[in-house]
Order: structure tokens, then C-alpha cells, then sequence
């Protein structure tokens, strides 16, 4: 089996706490030598300053590649490149651009009035900038605003030709909804780099409520499995499992690339690249 590259994402601390859950989330993943790293949003850009300074602490602290996630949400254009332009003189060279998640309370994205529109008009204005190399997201199921499945496709082409270099998933359960999502992709006309999102599942009814508001399929066997396995106590021994075959096939089929939704927990992830062949080669440098 080919060894894979791989990436994996961080939420930004927002207690004392989770800053040091965070810190040592990078210094459990770190030695597995990634190709990047990036730190997410919360709904609605909630996190927007936190982003901002635990990307700029990675980026001089780990020595590992950093990835800022930046959003449409209630920031005008000028606000919004001003926070790019941060990440650029911080030299933070990898921006994952998204439209974001509606405000905590609203159903539907709105753009700022002096914003933004959607994420095609937000990678054209950072591709313009040429600082950046520039990640967008992408929708092996149906996204929850989508008309159809075709839908997301063509958006994805049009985030693409705007100026984005590489996609990465939503997670997804099984690897034939990726193969399908990329199968259908290529019939689209995109040959960009295609990049699965894993999801280790550190808690199962937690997944599922992730899974059901994101549009993510679950299917009926998996949630029979992990009733049978939270019974019998072996939840965390059917996730590594589930996530190293779901990954195991994925490369099978053709997959080098896998970005892995850590949640800040990073022993499964961790597991699961060992189970794949992927072992630490370097320690991570100590902070001056």
C-alpha cells in the first residue's frame, strides 16, 4: 500500500485549556511530518482573532506549513483582505478560503453588505493578490443549501477556475462516495487535486449530529456498528478500525493525498496513520 501525504486541521483555542490541548495536538501530529496544517473558523466567524493568532503562533512556533481558513462572513471586502494581508506579512503562505457558516441562530449565509457575495468572488480577489496558494472546500454528499449533486459540482469547478489550487472534502463514511464525487468531477473538467477530509470519530453521537447538519450520509450498517460497540465498550477500538480501512481503501483506489479533522484530539488520527504506514520522522522544535 502507497504511504499517503497528509494534512490535518485544528480548531483555535478559545480557554487556557484548549490552548494546551491544541499545543499538544501539534506536538502528537507534528513528527508525522505534514504537508500543512489549518486552523479553522467558527460559524458565523466567531473565531476570526483567535484564527488569526493561532495561525500566527503555529507558523513561528512548529515550523510546520500553516493554513488560514478566512471566510465571507460579516467582514466587508477590505476587512477581509486586511486580514489576509496579516497572514501574508506574518508569512503564512496558505489560505483555505471558505464562504462560512451562517451567524449562530440564522439559517442562511448573508453577505455583509460591503462583503463578499460567496467564496468564487473571495478566491478571485485573494488569487488577484498572488500571496497565497489557495484551498477551497468541496461536497462528496449533497451540501444542505445545494439544488443537487451536480450542483456542488459545478461550484466547485467555478471556486477552481477562480483561482484555488487544490480542494479538500467534507467527511464523508464510506470511500464510494468520494470515488463517485470524483468521477463526476472529472467528467466536469476539473483536473485540480481532489483531496478527501477524514473524520476519526472520538465520539460517535457527536459525529452523527455533525454528519446530519452538514448533509453528510450515514449509512444504516455504521450506525449499527457503533450501537453494538458503545454496548460492549470497544467505541474507540471499531473508530480506529473504520477509519484506517476507510483509508486503506481510499489509497487502494487511488487516493496520495488525506486531510484528517483532528477536533484538537489526536490519538485516533495519530492510530490511524501508524495503521497506514505513516510514522514519525522528526521531532517538532521547541518553542523559543
Amino acid at each position: 500500500m502507497t504511504t499517503p501525504e497528509i494534512s490535518f486541521e485544528f480548531f483555535p483555542p478559545q480557554t487556557l485549556e484548549a490552548s494546551f490541548r491544541l499545543w499538544d495536538t501539534v506536538q502528537t501530529l507534528a513528527p508525522l511530518e505534514p504537508r500543512f496544517v489549518s486552523v479553522t473558523y467558527g460559524a458565523g466567524g466567531t473565531t476570526r482573532e483567535l484564527t488569526r493568532d493561532a495561525v500566527t503562533t503555529l507558523h513561528k512556533s512548529s515550523g510546520l506549513p500553516v493554513a488560514a481558513h478566512l471566510t465571507c462572513v460579516d467582514a466587508s471586502r477590505q476587512e477581509t483582505l486586511e486580514i489576509a494581508d496579516t497572514f501574508a506579512r506574518a508569512g503564512v503562505e496558505n489560505i483555505v478560503a471558505l464562504r462560512g457558516d451562517p451567524p449562530k441562530g440564522h439559517h442562511r449565509f448573508t453577505p455583509h453588505p460591503e462583503g463578499f457575495a460567496n467564496s468564487v468572488e473571495l478566491i478571485s480577489a485573494l488569487s488577484e493578490t498572488e500571496m497565497f496558494s489557495i484551498r477551497v472546500g468541496a461536497y462528496p454528499d449533497k451540501h444542505p443549501e445545494a439544488q443537487d449533486f451536480s450542483a456542488d459540482v459545478d461550484w466547485l469547478k467555478a471556486k477552481l477556475d477562480a483561482g484555488a489550487d487544490e480542494a479538500l472534502t467534507q467527511f464523508f463514511f464510506e470511500a464510494e462516495t468520494f470515488f463517485r464525487f470524483r468521477d463526476a468531477c472529472e467528467k466536469a473538467g476539473i483536473d485540480k487535486p481532489i483531496v478527501p477530509g477524514i473524520l476519526p470519530i472520538e465520539n460517535w453521537k457527536g459525529a452523527r449530529k455533525f454528519a446530519r447538519r452538514c448533509g453528510t450520509h450515514i449509512p444504516d450498517w455504521i450506525e449499527h456498528a457503533f450501537e453494538k460497540a458503545i454496548r460492549d465498550d470497544r467505541e474507540d477500538l471499531l473508530a480506529t478500525a473504520l477509519c484506517t480501512e476507510l483509508c486503506s481503501d481510499l489509497i487502494d483506489g487511488g487516493v496520495d493525498k488525506l486531510h484528517f479533522y483532528t477536533l484538537n484530539r489526536p490519538e485516533l488520527t495519530r492510530d490511524v496513520c501508524f495503521a497506514l504506514g505513516i510514522t514519525p520522522r522528526a521531532e517538532l522544535q521547541n518553542v523559543a
